[in-house]
């Protein structure tokens, strides 16, 4: 069996192409978050709650309220007697659990 120059290159051809295919096929793919993923309430706090209560979590949080009060007020927001207004994180896609730890974090850090 003969193999031309042009056979050749085309044998090389598919082999690569194959190969590219397999470690496409192969490769890992990045896993979406799911209800399983740790919560980093941390950073969360950081990028949503630091500026409206400080970075100690020294404005506008009664540590004193229960838990269940605190949890409710990061779902559901709430309306002081004068702005800002507490967002309801619930609509936002926060999860009570993930409040809980928002609540746990903020308690953890106040002074």
């Amino acid at each position: 069996m003969r193999f031309t120059i042009t056979r050749l290159m085309s044998l090389a051809v598919a082999a690569v192409g194959l190969s590219l295919f397999a470690v496409l096929l192969l490769a890992p793919v990045p896993a979406r978050a799911t209800a399983e993923d740790p919560f980093d309430a941390a950073g969360s706090y950081k990028t949503k709650c630091v500026a409206c209560h400080g970075a100690a979590a020294d404005k506008r949080f009664d540590k004193t309220l229960t838990d269940d009060q605190l949890i409710e007020f990061v779902m559901k927001g709430k309306k002081p007697e004068k702005p800002p207004n507490m967002p309801a994180y619930g609509e936002k896609g926060v999860t009570a659990e993930q409040a809980k730890s928002l609540v746990d974090y903020m308690k953890s850090i106040k002074q």
